[in-house]
This record gives structure tokens, sequence and C-alpha cells, in this order.
């Protein structure tokens, strides 16, 4: 019998879910429910839950709202506390190398070994001078933040049957099930993080999140125009980098200021790539898949294409699944740009 998932996205505004059955055979997954639900600010920072009860009370709302029909779910883990970073151990079975991790990591970390949940995603093989050898990904993630999200799905009455890095979520839902074979940078801007990651044949070379989003330029446009929260992001919906839309002097100091955050987060992400790219010289990246809600900011994935030099797309999710019959009835519960971790999770763990 097919296992079917739901994945839990937890993020600062809102939490989204995804159930999808057949995530491990061989067939096109079917996405049989999808939601998303408000959260109060503060509930979640960073990716964080801080209170429990709250995000709990919203899951159990978000699962009546979905119809979901599983209690087995993946959730995510993301944000500037978590670390993704390369990392060479020598030759063994991937439980051993994941059990030898805290005395082998023990001198990289940033943090105690005692405070943090460890994890190894491989990338190739080789051979050092001590022989041969397995090249990957370090993970490691505060263990009080790994806690407090799976607490707050139990209390909703939920099982957290995995844990997964959201880099790898976004991988499967962008770049693995589309079939996409070359060297990819997939740029996923959030409300507080954008998160740069690069994907070669289906397997992730490089990860960066910075704490930085959408949010961020919704902010210096209200501090700058002194405006209030709800106009202030309207205005940079509706503007983002086209000053040609702009048909005041206010308008226009808008544009000035939007263009002045994401000019850094674009440099961010453009550094991230030419850092890759400087490494691996032999593989280079030939494009730039877009997700996430900030990516869709007027103008922003032409003045990335301009500064990367790289042809830059906007990716769609649901070409990894299929909808389920309910869902091609009622109509899709959510907004497409903002699914991607959420399937990602729900089509199982490759970390």
């Amino acid at each position: 019998m097919a296992r079917t998932l739901a994945g839990i996205d937890i993020g600062n505004g809102s939490i989204r879910a995804a159930e999808i059955a057949d995530a491990g055979g061989r067939k096109t997954p079917v996405l049989t429910h999808y939601a998303e639900i408000t959260v109060p600010e503060g509930a979640v920072v960073g990716g964080e839950v801080r209170e429990p009860n709250t995000v709990a009370a919203a899951v159990r709302s978000l699962w009546s709202l979905g119809g979901f029909t599983t209690k087995d779910v993946v959730l995510g883990i993301g944000g500037e506390r978590v670390l993704a970073r390369d990392f060479t151990v020598r030759r063994a079975p991937l439980a051993q190398i994941r059990d030898s991790l805290q005395f082998e990591a023990r001198d990289v970390l940033p943090m105690a070994l005692a405070d943090a949940v460890l994890d190894f995603y491989p990338k190739s093989e080789g051979t050092s001078e001590q022989g041969p050898v397995v090249k990957g990904l370090l993970i490691a993630a505060p263990k009080d933040v790994v806690l407090g999200n799976v607490r707050a799905v139990q209390g909703a009455g939920l099982k957290a049957t995995d844990v997964d890095l959201i880099p790898f979520a976004l991988t499967r839902s962008l770049v693995t099930r589309a079939g996409i074979t070359s060297t990819v940078a997939v740029v996923d801007i959030g409300a507080e993080t954008t998160t740069t990651l690069v994907v070669s044949d289906g397997v992730v070379q490089f990860v960066r999140i910075v704490h930085t989003g959408g949010n961020t330029v919704t902010a210096e446009v209200l501090k700058e125009l002194d405006s209030d929260p709800a106009t202030a992001e309207s205005i940079k919906r509706e503007l983002g980098l086209r000053v040609t839309d702009a048909e005041s002097a206010d308008g226009r100091q808008a544009v000035e200021v939007i263009a002045g955050v994401v000019r850094g987060q674009l440099a961010a992400i453009r550094n991230t790539i030419a850092y890759y790219q400087n490494s691996h010289p032999d593989d280079p990246v030939t494009r730039v898949l877009l997700t996430g809600g900030g990516a869709h900011l007027k103008g922003l994935a032409t003045a990335l294409g301009e500064l990367t030099r790289l042809p830059v797309e906007h990716v769609d999710v649901l070409a990894a699944v299929k909808l389920g019959h309910r869902i091609e009835k009622a109509g899709l519960a959510g907004d497409p740009r903002h699914m991607a971790v959420a399937v990602g999770l729900a089509l199982g763990s490759a970390a």
C-alpha cells in the first residue's frame, strides 16, 4: 500500500501543509490535499516556534480546513541558525557516517554538540591521502529549534515522522521531480529568509541561507515613507522595481527605497552563485529558478538576470505532482507560489 505523508512548512506569518499519496512510488505523486493558514505575529520567528500552543492550535485548524487524512508529517527546518557546509569523511555506510558525526564534526561547529541535531548529505566519493572518502554537506540545526517545531505539531495530535532541511525539499519539488539534469541555482525568497542552493544533476552541492526577505523590503518602505504596514505592503506589490509604474513623486521615491534593499539581496544571491562557479569551473550554473512569495516582486527576475548574466525563470511546483480529484473539483486552496517547501517535504526525505 502506498504511503501517504503530509509536509508542513512553518513560516513566520503562515503555516502551509501538503498531503501527497504515492510519495515513494515510481508513478507521479498525487497532491490530494493542500491548505495554508495565517499565524499571529510573534508565534513563529525565523522559522522557530516561539508560542507552541498558538502554533498547535493553528495546525489543528489547518488540518480541519484542508481535510487532511494523514497524521504522519514531515517538518521543514531552515533559517539562519541552520548550518550546511562542505564536509569530507572516511568512506563508510551512511548510517555509520551519521553515527560518527558527533566525533568527526566536533571541531567545526559554531555550537555545542549537545545543543545540535546533526546529519550528513553525501554528494560524491573520492580518495585522499588517508584513503577512500565521501564528500558531502554537514547539516547542523539547533536542537531547541527542531524540538520546538516537533512539539508544536505533536500538540496538534500529529506524528512527526521526519525532519528535513528546507533546501532539500525545494530540490525535490522543483528540480528532481521536474527532471532537470543540468546545474542550476534555486532561489527561494520568503518573508524573512532567502535561500540559495546550487543543484547539479539533482544533487545539492551548495546551500546558503541569509536573513533577508520580502518583509525586509516592506519594513524599509514603512520606515522611509512613514507609512502603515498594510500600505507599505501594497506599495511594494504594486510598484516593485518598476519606476515606470510610479505616477507620482512619492511612488518614485518608493521604488528607489525598494530598489535600495533589493540590490543588496540580489548581490548576495549573485555572490553565492559566483562563489560556487569559481570553486567549480567545470560545472557552470546554467540558469536560476525562482520561487517563494518574495520572488514575484515586479522587475526582480529581470534585475537578477542582468546581474548574474544567467536565464532566470519562475518555476511551477505543480509540475512535480498530479492534482487529486478533490483538489481539481474544489480548487486549490492556496497560492502555488508558496507551495514548494510543503510539497517537497511531503515527497519524502532525501537527507
